[in-house]
């Protein structure tokens, strides 16, 4: 076979990411507040772009339909439980000691403006002043525990060594205010005897709120219960079999204790006045509130419209006339070719950016009309719903939908909701008639489980029994995963529970 260079013609067709079309596929999957830091990187990269906030009249049109108007269509119009004591306690806490968040309020912003007057501030300077940055910072965890060592281990004589190994014990509290070293290891590093640390320790142990610096849940519980005077010896009994307790069982506990039925259920009362993580209360972290996307309201004649939040809605320019001051000014090739450069990426993310905008909305919008009965009757109407049929329905890709949909929120009559929350996997019903969405099947679950008496606690095959005589066609298995889901306990401890509390309740 001989070998010779040959010219060949072929054609074929590819798919070429650029690097803009790219960036078009990542702003589509970034949240609100990825967004907004995304705008703020290219806004210092590039001097041809700037943010239109202030000007109302620039406000973007892709939260607007095709004819100036939000988009719409027209449809229908629209004390102590039994959870209390559910889970591991050291693992789901939250359930027996509900939490208190607070609240926290902002000043004004022409009280702020005055401050920062008076404080030799231009007004100038900063547009995102915020005054309570001023504000003295919030006492942290060690800052409180530090105050006590002072005061616990004055310097005098021996003091200022247990004052020494008070404070590095203080350094492995964690955020609940639990000790996460031994004490032998700590004792060896500072050279210290292991009796001295154990006695520097028990002090801490004596500090304000109760229950820091203990090693575990019960030395925590332990700590508090004596505090209060009430670490008897049933009650040391009950901390001592935390997991009888995390399994529900009364019989064992009652046996253990040697109290009856009446105690036992006062003793778990007073456990579940307890705080599991004392240390939470000097958290200096702020929650990150979420602001949705779109926002659905009940149209006036029927239907629902569906709109941006304009909140959420990046206003960017391009400076056309600062552009055209330095183009006139561009002493060479390469100047001109970087101003050329950025001309183009800020006239593509604008483009990008309203395209991001209108494909928010045309799925947003469809997700609306698919899911007319969850907004007119309840999570019960809720239908089965995934990716392709909404794709088909907008004539997009489903990778495009899904980017879309991840991370963004909204704002509907019954609450704010993620997008995916209404993509839900399809339950076939049993009749052969339209199919049932999991999530309006697991809350069929939970309410029937509500409304159960403690003499007819329903087992997982009797809930199989009655969705089936409703039309739902599921097995025993997929129940029992729905149920262990929603941290709802077996029918055999529902029903030591439900025994417990109409005992109480007499």
């Amino acid at each position: 076979m001989a070998l010779a260079a040959k010219l060949q013609l072929r054609q074929s067709q590819s798919l070429v990411m650029t690097p803009q079309l790219m960036q078009s596929i990542r702003l589509l999957q970034l949240s609100h507040v990825e967004l907004e830091r995304f705008i703020d990187e290219e806004i210092e990269r590039n001097p041809l772009l700037e943010r239109a906030d202030g000007r109302e009249e620039e406000r973007d049109a892709a939260s607007e339909g095709s004819e100036g108007e939000p988009a719409a269509w027209e449809g229908s119009e629209p004390e102590w439980s039994a959870e209390a004591i559910a889970g591991k306690l050291d693992s789901s806490l939250e359930n027996m000691f509900p939490d208190d968040p607070g609240r926290s309020d902002r000043i004004g912003p022409d009280l702020a403006t005055q401050w920062k007057s008076a404080a030799g501030l231009s007004s100038g300077s900063s547009e995102g002043f915020d005054f309570d940055a001023m504000a003295a910072s919030p006492v942290t965890l060690r800052d409180h525990v530090h105050g006590q060592i002072a005061l616990a281990f004055p310097d005098a004589r021996n003091g200022a060594a247990r004052g020494m190994v008070a404070r590095e014990l203080a350094e492995w509290l964690d955020e609940a205010g639990y000790l996460r070293a031994d004490t032998a290891e700590i004792a060896e590093r500072l050279g210290v005897p292991a009796t001295e640390a154990e006695a520097v320790l028990a002090t801490c142990q004596t500090f304000d709120p109760p229950g820091l610096f203990s090693r575990d849940l019960a030395e925590c519980l332990s700590l508090q219960l004596r505090q209060r005077d009430r670490l008897d010896p049933a009650m040391r009994a009950l901390i001592g079999n935390l997991d009888l307790l995390a399994r529900r069982d009364f019989a064992a506990l009652k046996r253990l204790c040697g109290v009856d039925e009446e105690d036992l259920i006062a003793m778990l009362a007073e456990i579940r006045a307890l705080d599991p993580r004392p240390g939470l209360a000097f958290s200096g972290g702020t929650a990150q509130s979420i602001v949705a996307d779109v926002e659905v309201r009940l149209a006036p004649g029927g239907g629902w419209t569906v709109e941006l939040n304009a909140d959420t809605l990046p206003r960017v320019l391009v400076d056309q006339t600062y552009f055209a001051h330095v183009a006139g000014r561009a002493r060479d090739a390469r100047e001109k070719e970087f101003l050329g450069e950025c001309l183009n990426s800020a006239n593509w993310l604008t483009r990008s950016l309203d395209q991001r905008a209108r494909t928010i909305l045309k799925v947003a919008t469809e997700i609306v009309r698919q899911q007319d009965g969850f907004l007119a009757h309840g999570v019960q109407h809720l239908k089965p719903l995934n990716l392709r049929m909404v794709a088909d329905a907008i004539g997009m890709h489903e990778s495009t939908v899904s980017r879309v949909t991840s991370g963004k929120y909204m704002l509907t009559p019954r609450g704010i909701f993620e997008l995916r929350y209404f993509f839900t996997a399809s339950i076939a019903a049993a009749d052969g008639s339209d199919a049932h969405s999991s999530e309006a099947v697991r809350d069929r679950i939970r309410r029937m489980i509500d409304e159960e008496k403690p003499v007819d606690v329903l087992s997982d095959d009797a809930i199989v029994d009655m969705l089936r005589e409703n039309g739902i066609d599921i097995a025993r298995r997929t129940v029992a995963k729905y149920r262990e889901g929603m941290n709802i306990p077996s029918s055999v401890q529902r029903r030591r529970e439900k025994r417990a509390l109409a005992m109480a309740g007499r």
